[in-house]
């Protein structure tokens, strides 16, 4: 039984996954990449940039940044 003409279409424009799995020229490491490939048409790209928001920058105040040490943190956990 084959797929419906539908789920063909949907399976064309999912993206394309690679996985390699290889060892490091030493033998010491396991080197795994994933590669993930889409194709967009370039009027898909234009819009995206087109719509686009301006960010500005501004600094983060200390008392903004909630920092902790890990020591009490795991103590909080437990």
């Amino acid at each position: 039984m084959g797929l419906s003409n539908k789920k063909e279409e949907q399976l064309r424009k999912m993206p394309l996954i690679q996985n390699r799995i290889k060892a490091s020229r030493n033998g010491r490491y396991i080197i795994q990449q994933t590669v993930i490939t889409s194709i967009k048409p370039i009027e898909y790209y234009n819009a995206v940039l087109a719509n686009t928001v301006k960010v500005t920058d501004e600094p983060i105040g200390d008392d903004e940044l909630m920092v902790e040490d890990g020591a009490e943190l795991a103590k909080n956990i437990s």
